[in-house]
């Protein structure tokens, strides 16, 4: 009989994957339970197995206190006087337990069952923190399963050691699975809720595009190819940016594979989503070009503080940059983190004349110039009267067809344009009664604060009182929701608001 329970020990740890220690405590508790209901709840039982015969051994605890007499004896069951303590053992000092053995138990149904239910829980609780452990560390990796259940459109997947959830919204469109078949998924979280370790798979998210070309390409598993960056439209099309640690190793090349063999085998993975494998460059104007393939860029306009980059095509290559449905651009958008704007050569020529009309008309208005003086300046990238008023001289002496008395002149009426301009300022905000505090706010345009004032917003109270939203509307969207939420922030500090809620705290906490 001994010997079966360590056998029995044995084949559950081999079953559930957990390790026989936990399973030899678990019946020992199972004993300790079982044995506390005949001879008392009340009792200090402790059962001990023996690891290599196979015996239980069961003993009393009970706590050495000075005598029967004193305060911290409670009960019998669990206290023992010193004296007593030390006829069972001369060296027993107070605060030790003294261990006396009790008869083995002669298991009856309801004992035998508490035991089952003990050792049965013990297990399970096991089986779920290693089946946790497990998994979390293999969060982010690609698994084999079988499917071995649908429910509405959700696929439960047998891993081996524990059943895997694979929600409808993580399924790749048009694929359709049935209880035996086989299916490769991406470990997507590991959730700890009540009833056990729940892993949740997908076959949606970009990391399993990388994972795949992991599996397919050595060069990628090895870091000789290092894939950047991955954007996805799953079931349809995916865009994967990759690039070299090695000049002699052709990233996309490697990645496609002697005709197309290696990529082919992530499509056929991947229900025949089509992936587009581009080079990654450092050079945000060369990568978004990268990124639009197969469409054609004819230039690029890079604005680095709106992370937007404009790029120019021609007529016939539009519709193919954009995609169907927008969706080449929106992928090549994902992929760069970039704000992709898509014109035409057309549209490109019809805004540039029009500006550069704008342009040359302004510097006639403000400068009082002919338009020949004018359209030399808008060809030498000047664009404001602030640019010609600061200048170097000797800059802008070597305009062709302008000497040093021509470039004086047009600083001397460009600084004393902006004088009047300023001039002109001062009286309207006189005139409209602005705050004079609105100007120490160092997040607002100077030459904002007129057309707000003409909008109503004339103090630092009412700018402060200003929902983000409000504001917007007020000035067309100019700046962004964060840029706007600092702007209020600081013309509330400004305003002491934070300063009079301290105050008001501090007033309530002394009364």
């Amino acid at each position: 009989m001994n010997i079966e329970i360590l056998q029995i020990a044995d084949q559950l740890a081999r079953e559930k994957g957990i390790d026989r220690e936990i399973v030899i405590e678990a019946m020992e508790q199972a004993i300790q339970t079982a044995s506390r209901k005949k001879y008392g709840s009340n009792k200090n039982i402790q059962a001990k197995f023996d690891r290599k015969s196979g015996e239980f051994n069961l003993f009393q605890l009970r706590e050495v206190v000075d005598s029967e007499d004193d305060d911290s004896f409670e009960n019998p069951d669990v206290h023992i006087a010193l004296e007593q303590a030390r006829k069972l053992n001369p060296g027993a000092q107070l605060g030790d337990f003294i261990a006396e053995s009790l008869p083995p138990i002669e298991f009856g149904r309801i004992a035998a069952q508490t035991a089952k239910q003990v050792i049965v829980q013990k297990v399970r609780e096991a089986e779920r923190s290693r089946i946790h452990e497990e998994y979390s560390g293999r969060q982010g990796e690609l698994v084999n399963g079988l499917v071995k259940r649908v429910e509405r459109n959700n696929i439960h997947v047998d891993l081996g050691r524990t059943l895997a959830f694979l929600p409808h919204e993580e399924q790749l469109p048009r694929e359709h699975y049935r209880p035996g078949d086989r299916i490769r998924a991406y470990i997507h979280e590991v959730r700890n809720v009540t009833r056990g370790p729940q892993v949740i798979l997908s076959r949606t998210r970009p990391e399993m595009v990388f994972r795949l070309f992991e599996m397919e390409v050595p060069e990628v598993y090895d870091g000789i190819v290092e894939i950047k960056a991955v954007a996805r439209d799953p079931g349809y099309r995916s865009k994967i940016a990759v690039s070299s640690n090695d000049n002699f190793v052709d990233p996309v090349g490697a990645c496609v594979g002697m005709r197309g063999t290696r990529v082919q085998g992530v499509v056929t993975e991947l229900q025949g989503e089509r992936i587009d494998i581009i080079e990654w460059s450092p050079d945000p104007a060369a990568f978004v070009c990268n990124a639009l393939a197969p469409a054609e860029v004819v230039k690029v306009i890079v604005d680095e503080e709106e992370q937007s980059i404009k790029v120019v095509v021609d007529e016939q290559q539009l519709s193919l940059a954009i995609g169907r449905r927008g969706q080449n651009v929106r992928l090549a958008t994902e992929l760069t983190g970039w704000r992709i704007d898509i014109i035409t050569e057309q549209e490109d020529s019809s805004k540039r004349a029009e500006q550069f009309e704008e342009l040359t008309q302004a510097f006639m208005d403000e400068l009082g110039l002919g338009e020949d003086v004018a359209a030399a300046l808008i060809q030498e990238g000047f664009s404001s009267s602030e640019e010609v008023a600061y200048v170097p001289l000797e800059e802008l002496a070597t305009i062709e067809g302008f000497d040093e008395d021509l470039a004086q002149e047009l600083r001397t009426r460009a600084r004393d344009t902006l004088l009047q301009q300023a001039l002109e300022q001062e009286e309207r905000k006189q005139e409209l009664e602005i705050d004079p505090d609105l100007s120490k706010l160092t997040l607002l345009p100077e030459d904002w604060i007129v057309p707000l004032a003409e909008r109503g917003v004339r103090t630092l109270d009412s700018l402060a009182d200003l929902a983000t939203d409000e504001f917007q509307e007020l000035t067309g969207n100019l700046l962004t929701t964060e840029e706007v939420e600092a702007l209020i922030l600081e013309a509330r500090q400004v305003a002491g608001w934070f300063e009079e809620e301290n105050k008001d705290g501090e007033g309530k906490k002394s009364d």
